[in-house]
């Protein structure tokens, strides 16, 4: 079906975290009738995975249509967190214009202004949404004021400072052009009428030669790799032959694969349906070519010509994927082998682009590589649930050798927090070798704290920030290059209390054990040989036997036999796990379980490795 490019447009949906760009999703597809009246349509939609409703972020970037007064509309939901910003740029060059989202409350958070700059560079027009009118502490006029500073500090022309303002309750489905509160009777009419009118339709050339942009990439049980983008110029044919302009190498500057299109898709509602063409300016779904990668052009066959190529943020962080080697391996999961572990990390890059896998020297074990640790506990969380049981590594930095000397990723991060915790923040960066690069006054009653930090000294730093500020800070970060190797990093306080033997963890052993540090288990946990339970208060380990029972004697009195007291124990979170390890422990992942152990279980073993990295 071949489709006029001015009743077609292009958008994307950005703001930080949490400031309603999913739920505006959901009320643009209901206003629109993309749901027939009888259906029973679940909140955030486009959420469709258990960890984006779990954690209340959107992880990948989604793209739906809807028809508003014979236009298409191409709606693109990108995320707002900071491990997946490869995703926003991704998103941003499928697209003419964005509406950007900004918490009628909270105002212009620092993704906020990450994705503006962004679409700034790229000259995109932009509606503003002041969303959650409704909420008791809004200051809509304040917020507007932000947003305007905002465009002055990143706008690169003069036309970028003129934009329209709309007021939302994306929940409820209400909107009305300028500030205020939309009526209890408005729907979402205006901000539908505005997208038509203020975003430009697609300026492509159906009539050109085929070009077109692979900009993110999916997978399917049934047709393997699928690849995402737009049609530049040109049309892209279902059947037809096309040239795959892929990455340029030293040995072949312009490397170019021949392929056939077995199917076509192209979006409709928040499903895919079958096309037969998709002409320039529209989005496309391809399967049939599963060499593509992110930023290879779909070119004709008689005339190849590669586009600009779309790069994708480099890894920072590696972590080992190893089959689970623990006595208690097998109890949980479903998947065990090496075999499922790799079949398994291999379906995850035909669609994830910014992890890369490699072997290494040990069969069983994989090295996983990617943006960020919250990224790589999102997928070991996901094979968790698919019933895998894995053991994973603590997290190392990728380093490079720049001009002889060794360098390190170096991030820089903006913190939003109220103003009695910015020296908890200062403390807590100092060790870390973090460094404050600008304090300035945010909302009433916060700061905004600009650091920079060595990408390993920020393992762990989003949930020790959680904690030491309650809950109430914000944070993104963001590579900002490479930086000399800055030394030895001090991690967690304590050694390791590890056990001894195989058993079943006993109140009584526990009471003496919780004198001598912090424990991971409770009495009646399941524990082996070479398994942590529980922090030394001291920097040494120290082997401890926690499944002793209280030997029965004739003898009682009433001050020996109170019940135990015991201190609620630490339970570790995923994330928590993979940051408090050290080089020489794992975390056992199994569908019902997280365990820290010690890489080698045997006191024995764990001497020889001692002894042998010594020397």
């Amino acid at each position: 079906m071949t489709q006029q490019s001015d009743k077609l447009r292009n958008i994307a949906l950005v703001a930080h975290v949490d400031h309603g760009k999913t739920t505006l999703v959901d009320a643009l597809l209901r206003s629109t009738g993309t749901f027939a009246a009888h259906a029973a349509v679940i909140e955030r939609v486009m959420d469709n995975d258990d960890q984006e409703r779990e954690r209340g972020i959107t992880i990948l970037a989604k793209a739906a249509q809807i028809e508003w007064k014979g236009t298409k509309i191409n709606l693109v939901d990108t995320p707002g967190h900071a491990d997946f910003g490869g995703e926003v740029e991704r998103a941003l060059a499928l697209v003419d214009g964005i509406l950007l989202l900004v918490d009628a409350a909270e105002g212009p958070l620092p993704q906020t202004r990450y994705v503006l700059s962004k679409a700034l560079t790229l000259d995109l027009p932009v509606i503003l949404v002041i969303n959650k009118v409704d909420r008791q502490d809004e200051r809509k006029e304040e917020v507007l004021l932000e947003v305007e500073q905002l465009f002055l500090d990143l706008a690169h022309a003069d036309h970028h400072l003129s934009f329209p303002v709309y007021s939302a309750v994306a929940r409820e489905s209400r909107a009305m052009k300028g500030l205020g509160m939309p009526a209890s009777d408005a729907d979402l009419s205006p901000l539908l009428d505005a997208i038509v009118e203020h975003i430009p339709a697609p300026k492509n050339d159906p009539t050109a030669p085929l070009q077109a942009m692979v900009t993110n990439l999916d997978a399917s049980d049934y047709l393997g790799r699928l690849a995402i983008g737009r049609v530049i110029s040109g049309v892209l044919r279902k059947g037809d032959n096309v040239a795959v302009c892929q990455k340029p190498t030293d040995a072949n500057p312009a490397p170019i694969l021949k392929r056939k299109l077995s199917s076509l898709f192209q979006f409709s509602g928040i499903e895919r349906s079958d096309a037969t063409e998709i002409v320039a300016g529209d989005l496309f779904i391809l399967s049939g070519i599963e060499e593509v990668e992110v930023g290879d052009t779909i070119a004709s066959v008689d005339n190849p010509v590669a586009l600009p190529r779309l790069e994708v943020d480099e890894p920072v962080l590696r972590m080992s994927f190893g089959v689970n080697t623990s006595p208690y391996a097998g109890r949980d999961g479903k998947y065990l082998t090496s075999r499922h572990l790799r079949d398994r990390l291999n379906k995850e890059i035909l669609g994830n682009v910014s992890i890369k896998i490699s072997n290494t020297e040990v069969a069983e074990v994989m090295e996983v590589a990617g943006r960020g640790e919250l990224q790589l506990a999102v997928l070991i969380e996901n094979m968790r649930r698919e019933g895998f049981e894995l053991q994973v590594s603590r997290p190392e930095v990728i380093t490079k050798d720049i001009e002889g000397k060794r360098h390190e990723p170096l991030e820089s991060g903006t913190c939003d927090v109220p103003e009695e915790y910015v020296g908890a923040i200062t403390q807590a960066l100092a060790p870390r070798k973090g460094r404050i690069t600008d304090l300035r006054p945010g909302d009433p009653g916060r700061t905004i704290v600009s650091f920079e930090a060595p990408s390993r000294g920020l393992i762990g730093f989003r949930s020790l920030l959680l904690t030491v500020t309650r809950g109430t800070a914000l944070l993104h970060q963001s590579l900002a290059g490479w930086m000399p190797w800055c030394g030895e990093l001090p991690h967690r306080l304590g050694g390791a209390m590890i056990a001894d033997r195989m058993g079943t963890t006993t109140a009584y052993a526990l009471d003496n054990l919780q004198l001598r540090g912090t424990l991971f288990v409770s009495p009646g946990d399941d524990t082996y040989e070479g398994m942590v339970v529980g922090e030394n208060s001291r920097d040494d380990e120290m082997v401890v036997n926690a499944v002793r029972a209280k030997e029965k004697t004739n003898i009682r009195t009433h001050s020996h036999d109170d019940g135990p007291k015991l201190a609620t124990p630490v339970t570790h979170t995923l994330e928590s796990a993979i940051e408090w390890i050290g080089d020489d422990e794992l975390v056992e992942v199994t569908p019902n379980f997280i365990r820290i152990r010690k890489r080698y279980l045997t006191l024995e073993e764990r001497r020889k490795y001692t002894k042998k990295s010594n020397n």
